[in-house]
C-alpha cells in the first residue's frame, strides 16, 4: 500500500512539472491540424478520382 501512495504523490509532483500549452497555442494548432488534413483528403480524392477515370480510359 506504501507504494502505491508514494506512486501517487510522484504523480502529482511530476504533473505540476508539466508546462501547459495555452489556449491559443491549443487553438492555433488544431486549425492546423483542420486544414492540413482537409488539404490532403482533398488532394487523395484528386488523385484517386484521375486514376479511376484513367482506368476506365484503358479498359
Amino acid at each position: 500500500m506504501k507504494k502505491l501512495i508514494t506512486y501517487f504523490k510522484q504523480c502529482v509532483t511530476e504533473m505540476k512539472k508539466v508546462v501547459w500549452p495555452t489556449k491559443q497555442v491549443v487553438i492555433s494548432s488544431t486549425k492546423i491540424v483542420l486544414v492540413s488534413t482537409i488539404f490532403f483528403a482533398v488532394l487523395l480524392g484528386l488523385v484517386d478520382f484521375l486514376l479511376f477515370e484513367g482506368m476506365n480510359l484503358l479498359f
